[in-house]
């Protein structure tokens, strides 16, 4: 029989006492600053209706998790068993896996420290500095659960092989175990009583899930429209709101800026070569210089992963993780390009266009399948990259043509053209992207990042610059001028609404509780219970 275990969490139970989260940081042995099991201490209205509970989340071993097809290392991985593990040995330390978690889940510690500055003989002995610069996470105490089959033991049920979390709760709020077990403790639990699933409409299918009713005695609370309103959610004092991700910075960000425009460079200076703007040497120089930006890019993603001698891992999952994908796509563009550069060749610089789709097209991927980040996961934002880049490459061959002496005048109504057809599209999917984006799913902090961005890029980053264009195009006795400026704008755009997005606009998922239990005051309070006095209640219960 095929094992899922997971975990029930009682919302009716749990006291917020933290045992769970000691436990854990005992048993694991994570530096400061570091929790695998969260409890979060959250409160809901207003005096006099107000209710108080507490959450308890950590990884949630989902059955489709978004974090391993991602990583480009193979270093999260899926058991059979449906648990999500850890390879600290393969792990980079890129943070895709945490920036595509919808729960908060994943931490990567650069610089470990001790509790009390210089570290301890104790935490000395239990550093783990195979786990420094890398990805890590909640286990379910794999270890243990490994060893019941030593000992012949069942965990969720012996205490020795079932989780710390779960072993030392007070209340026996966490009950772990085997979903797939119809017998079970957590089977029978979820059975019989009501539960929900966080973020249950992303599809991940997380294996914790949450009780919020006592059966025949309290049916639990549907959160009111004021519990999700953008005032409740905009307010980083809540723990259920979405921090900004700090995994990938403006080093990360200048990858998809220089990479993104790069790789458009190439695939218009393809098209010029196409229309008979460009000549095959013009095109490996232009090529080359595609190269260069690109280069550098890649130098400040380098400069980020964590565990930087293994880059080379970054290789070895292209079968589902576009940051490899992406990686593939250079190791075909710098052979192709050279080749054309050294021998001319038709063929060698066809294939480098091809890579430098190849590569946008993964950019593009990479953010839409950052599923924790709802900014990213948008449907709009692959193709927003995607034109971006074709915009921002055509820019950069207006900018780049006098190097390698292509007569743009006799061309400027064909590239004036292709300029304003791009900036249109781009600023369609940009007006659309802002519109919906509450209807996306994007939360009101996100929300407000993108908003201030709007108006800067729509006006400077693509009409005005489709402006100078269409000036460019019935005005061409006043020369190329307006076409340089335009070509500016658009490069500058294009970067600064990016660097926004990966670094201001990129709040995570905040934590849903969709359900309630009835524990509050107000007309958040249980029901009163009629017909039932003290003595009553003391012979039903057998005092």
């Amino acid at each position: 029989m095929t094992t899922r275990y997971g975990m029930i969490v009682d919302l009716n139970r749990c006291v917020g006492c933290q045992t769970c989260t000691i436990a854990c940081k005992q048993a694991n042995d994570t530096p400061p600053g570091v929790q695998w099991r969260k409890v979060l201490d959250v409160e809901y209205g207003q005096f006099p209706s107000v209710e108080r509970l507490f959450l308890v989340t950590g990884c949630q071993h989902c059955a489709n998790p978004s974090c391993v097809p991602v990583c480009p290392t193979g270093a999260t991985k899926q058991r059979a068993d449906g648990l999500v593990t850890m390879d600290y040995d393969a792990c980079i330390g890129c943070g895709y896996c945490a920036v595509s978690c919808p729960y908060q889940a994943r931490t990567i510690v650069h610089d470990p420290k001790g509790y009390y500055g210089e570290k301890t003989a104790q935490e000395v002995l239990t550093s783990h500095p195979d786990r420094v610069g890398v990805a890590n996470k909640c286990t379910f105490c794999i270890d243990r659960i490994d060893e019941a089959k030593v000992l012949n033991l069942i965990p969720g049920v012996d205490p020795e092989v079932t989780p710390a979390c779960a072993t030392s709760c007070i209340t026996q709020a966490i009950q772990f175990g085997d979903f797939a077990n119809p017998l079970s403790q957590v089977t029978t639990l979820a059975r019989e009583n009501k539960t929900f699933q966080m973020h249950a409409a992303l599809g991940n299918d997380p294996q914790i899930k949450y009780l919020y009713e006592i059966p025949a005695t309290l049916s639990g609370n549907p959160l009111s429209d004021a519990d999700r309103s953008d005032e409740v959610m905009s307010d980083t004092s809540n723990p259920l709101v979405g921090k900004r991700q700090t995994f990938w910075d403006y080093r990360a960000a200048m990858n998809f800026i220089l990479g993104g425009m790069a790789s458009g460079f190439a695939l218009m200076a393809y098209f010029a070569y196409c229309i008979g703007i460009a000549d095959l040497r013009q095109l490996a120089i232009l090529n080359l210089m595609a190269g260069v930006i690109m280069g550098c890019g890649l130098f400040f993603v380098f400069l980020k992963i964590g565990r930087k001698l293994r880059f080379l891992n970054v290789l070895l999952r292209p079968q589902s993780s576009w940051m490899t994908r992406e990686t593939w796509c250079v190791a075909i563009f710098y052979p192709a390009v050279l080749a054309g550069l050294f021998f001319n060749n038709f063929l060698a610089l066809g294939l480098a266009s091809f890579a430098a789709f190849g590569f946008l097209v993964s950019q593009a991927r990479i953010l839409f399948a950052s599923k924790g980040i709802p900014s990213w996961r948008a449907p709009y934002i692959p193709w927003m990259i995607f034109f971006s880049g074709l915009y921002e490459g055509l820019s950069l061959l207006g900018l780049a043509a006098s190097l390698v002496h292509v007569d743009l005048q006799s061309h400027i109504l064909i590239l004036c053209s292709a300029g304003i057809v791009l900036g249109l599209i781009n600023a369609n999917y940009f007006i659309l992207y802002s519109r919906n984006a509450k209807s996306d799913g994007i939360g009101p902090l996100a929300r407000r990042e993108i908003k201030s961005l709007k108006v800067p890029v729509l006006i400077f980053g693509q009409l005005l610059p489709v402006a100078l264009l269409i000036y460019t195009c019935i005005g061409g006795e006043v020369g190329l001028l307006p076409f340089f400026l335009a070509s500016t704008l658009i490069v500058l755009g294009g970067g600064y609404w990016k660097l926004i997005l990966i670094i201001k606009a990129c709040h995570f998922q905040s934590f849903e509780i969709p359900m309630m239990p009835q524990r509050g005051s107000g007309n958040r309070a249980a029901p009163e219970r009629h017909g039932l006095n003290l003595s009553q209640l003391a012979k039903k219960r057998g005092l």
